[in-house]
């Protein structure tokens, strides 16, 4: 399972049913399917009966919010089960019929409970708090009644969020034509290794660039960005459409910047995120210390963008099977204590995880949970250390999810994208400071510091620089620049020159990365991975010094789900984000790691 076939790639029929996910334990087939949705549209309907009375009386809230967290918890499932379905073979039409009539049903929903907030909004603070008074089983839905007040102002009448919610499915043909491009039209070419023609796919291209010989990483560095190139317009065209949607909805919100409409979705302060910019670039230095490092330890005159995945410890790599991965993961994750490991051992038992890449699949991974099913996980397995970092991470996801619906309702089960990441990184710390004690000789832990020096690069850095182009490309949209390709390219070209700084030949073709990036049609989410990598290099530590208490308080935030502001949870575990400190912290750690490299060599 480990070795990446040079041509062949698996059909889904071909895939070991074992490596699959276990979608039955959503609906054991379509008639199911079919079934929920026609229930989610009647209870929709019954809550429509609310409109113009909604707030009359404690009791008729009450009434309506229980049929609105039903209707939520069955979109929930029928969502979820059409996504997963579409992923895991973006060419098969059935599927992607069910992805589209998911979004179409949820956009006809969306349409006829739009009055519902803005119904709701017409309550004065001291009505709302006679009503939580008078009515005690409304408790339960105090946070999310609380969450729509705090956002009153950008909130629009009944008329107005009808028009909005309408736009839904159109709103989501940027993402959707990347989606299809991406993973179900563009095909690589094949690369000559030896003789021997290597088949190029989204999902083998890291692994392909960490291959020694670096005519070929060169070879397969400029096929796969090559292809990208010839697209350029067609990926500026969705990316601007996605730009401009972004702009609509922030503008229709009342909000200044597209930005600052994101980030007040998740209850953060555009600061942290100004923060998390000004201290990287406080610290670019260090990052500009390891890409000479790099260059000096592959003995290169000069170093280019194919030579960034390459080992830098040619004479020791690891190989790692699936199943060994996940004894390594379970081993890594002790710290954690045995109820987390048991819920491991249940994802890994239950079938929750879809292991391997097949024709048509969604290329990359995440954790995608169902509220009353479990959590399941999307890889790609290609036998890398990289994909342990990977399962470990999805499976912080998953376990994360786990708690949150556990031991919240439904809608205070849905944690922010703010901390979301937290969880995931936790656990790379977790296994990379395992993998280092385990280290027996210099080589191995040079191997391993690398690969954290690696993390910092990829997490804190990377996803800066990312935040920095979606912000940059933004803000020229929202003063009426085109963003053509030509401007994406130089825009990203010259961060990318800026962040991996003078040791590093920006080569001409780097500047086609943005067109891969999924991310950037998902609203400035990006950012949050470096802030939850500070974050996490802080609670891992913790945890690994503290023992118990410190897993105790950890557990807590992982069992919060959104009861409260992001920065408030992550205090829970021990971290306050809202200013530069952890961040800077992280990259004292980063240097640290850069000499203790040194030291080794």
């Amino acid at each position: 399972m480990t070795e990446i076939q040079k041509e062949k790639i698996l059909k889904r029929s071909e895939v070991p049913e074992e490596l699959t996910w276990r979608l039955e334990d959503i609906y054991n087939d379509i008639t199911e399917w079919e079934a929920e949705i026609r229930e989610a549209e009647e209870t929709a309907g019954k809550i429509g009966e609310y409109k113009g009375h909604l707030t009359e009386s404690p009791e008729s809230l009450l009434k309506a919010m229980k049929l609105y967290e039903k209707c939520c918890l069955l979109i929930d499932r029928f969502a979820g089960f059409a996504h997963m379905k579409s992923d895991q073979d973006t060419a098969d039409t059935d599927n992607q019929s069910l992805q589209k009539r998911s979004v179409s049903v949820m956009v006809r929903i969306d349409e006829e409970l739009s009055f519902f907030e803005p119904e709701l909004l017409e309550l004065s603070g001291e009505r709302l708090d006679e009503f939580f008074e008078e009515e005690q089983g409304l408790r339960k839905y105090e946070n999310y009644i609380r969450e729509c007040f705090r956002k009153k102002k950008h909130s629009l009448n009944a008329e107005m969020e009808k028009l909005l919610a309408s736009a839904g499915e159109m709103a989501n043909v940027p993402q959707r034509g990347f989606s299809m491009l991406i993973n179900a039209d563009l095909k690589f070419p094949s690369v000559d290794h030896d003789g021997e023609m290597t088949a190029l796919t989204n999902g083998r291209f890291v692994k392909l660039q960490m291959n020694n010989d670096r005519d070929f990483r060169k070879k397969v560095f400029e096929a796969y960005y090559g292809r990208y190139k010839e697209f350029a317009n067609t990926w500026a065209a969705l990316y601007e459409g996605q730009v401009k949607k972004q702009i609509f909805f922030a503008k229709a919100r009342k909000y200044d910047s597209t930005f600052e409409a994101a980030v007040d979705q998740n209850n953060v302060s555009p600061s942290v995120c100004d923060n998390l910019i000004e201290s990287v670039h406080r610290g670019m230095d260090k990052m500009h210390r390891y890409t000479a490092l790099r260059r000096k330890e592959l003995g290169l005159d000069e170093l280019h963008m194919y030579d960034v995945y390459v080992p830098i410890v040619s004479d020791h790599d690891i190989s790692v099977t699936y199943e060994e991965a996940q004894k390594m993961t379970l081993e890594a994750l002790a710290p954690l204590g045995e109820e987390y490991c048991d819920l491991v051992r249940m994802a890994f038992r239950g079938r929750w995880i879809d292991v391997l890449e097949n024709e048509g699949k969604r290329g990359g991974a995440y954790s995608s949970g169902v509220y009353d099913v479990h959590p399941y996980m999307l890889l790609n397995w290609n036998g890398t250390l990289e994909d342990v970092f990977t399962l470990v991470h999805e499976m912080g996801h998953s376990i994360h999810t786990w708690y949150s619906t556990h031991n919240q309702p439904y809608l205070d089960s849905n944690y922010k994208i703010f901390v979301a990441e937290v969880a995931s990184t936790t656990n790379e710390v977790l296994l990379l400071e395992y993998l280092l004690k385990k280290a027996e000789t210099d080589t191995e832990k040079k191997y391993l510091i690398n690969h954290y020096l690696e993390s910092f690069k990829s997490t804190l850095y990377r996803q800066t620089m990312f935040e920095e182009f979606e912000r940059k490309t933004n803000t020229l949209a929202e003063q009426g620049v085109p963003l053509t390709a030509d401007k994406l390219c130089s825009i990203y070209y010259e961060l990318n020159q800026e962040y991996f700084g003078p040791a590093m030949v920006s080569d001409p073709l780097i500047a086609y990365e943005w067109c891969r990036i999924p991310h950037f049609y998902y609203n400035f989410y990006v950012y949050q991975y470096a802030t939850s990598y500070a974050a996490s290099v802080a609670i891992a530590h913790r945890i690994l010094e503290q023992g118990e208490p410190a897993v105790e308080k950890y557990k807590e935030f992982l069992k919060s789900g959104c009861t409260s502001d992001p920065v408030t949870l992550l205090k829970t575990a021990g971290v306050d984000i809202s200013d530069g400190t952890p961040v800077d912290e992280a990259l004292k750690v980063f240097d640290e790691a850069i000499s203790e490299f040194e030291a080794l060599t």
